[in-house]
């Protein structure tokens, strides 16, 4: 693997990171230093898709020659923006509003490799339909999954049958990462596995 070839992923995500080993991609982690926009009247695929090159842009500059890729994954409930809540009171609150009902994961990606001036920017959108669960229930589910640092106060690699009832579209892009158009969109950059992909869990 030549220098330019070495892929860096701008995120501390373990979600993103996980995805990214199981599907045997070599990379590194290093962080980006931006503060992701939140703003509802950007709509979730715009907005994904800026906090995506917004995020690779600062790590791209320190490392030209390296293939940088940056992400962000939201909820929405029809047009409003569900992020990572504040606190334990907006995640009940939040799959309060999400249960029983059908919504969609907007995922934004940035590859950016700054050297050869080559970037790609796309959005991928999941449909998701959530089970009818009690408050109690949802309580149960909160106190299992620990929701703060998760868009929508929810886990769906962790779900287990518990919450999701169906989808339509990436799994993977659910849990943050759309692997099948990721892995499409790195080829022109030179990246491909370095190992063939571990078994995907079921959802």
């Amino acid at each position: 693997m030549t220098q330019t070839s070495i892929l860096v992923l701008a995120s501390t995500s373990p979600r993103r990171k996980d995805l990214l080993q199981s599907h045997g991609f070599a990379f590194e982690v290093i962080a980006s230093p931006v503060e992701e926009l939140n703003d509802q009247s950007l709509g979730p695929q715009r907005m994904v898709s800026e906090n995506a090159r917004m995020k690779a842009l600062p790590v791209a500059g320190a490392h030209p020659q390296r293939v940088v890729l940056g992400a962000d994954t939201v909820v929405a409930l029809g047009n409003r923006i569900l992020g990572k809540p504040r606190d334990l009171e907006e995640a009940a609150a939040m799959l309060a509003d999400l249960n029983g009902k059908e919504h969609t994961v907007h995922s934004g990606v940035c590859i950016l490799h700054l050297a050869t001036g080559r970037e790609t920017v796309f959005v991928e959108t999941t449909r998701v339909r959530f089970r009818n669960l009690t408050q109690a229930e949802r309580a149960a589910y909160h106190a299992r999954i620990q929701p703060l640092d998760k868009a929508g106060a929810y886990a769906a690699q962790d779900d287990e049958g518990a919450i999701i009832e169906s989808y339509s579209g990436s799994f993977s892009n659910v849990v943050g990462l759309p692997m099948e158009a990721l892995h499409k969109h790195l080829v022109p950059f030179g990246i491909q596995p370095q190992e063939p992909p571990a078994e995907a869990p079921l959802p």
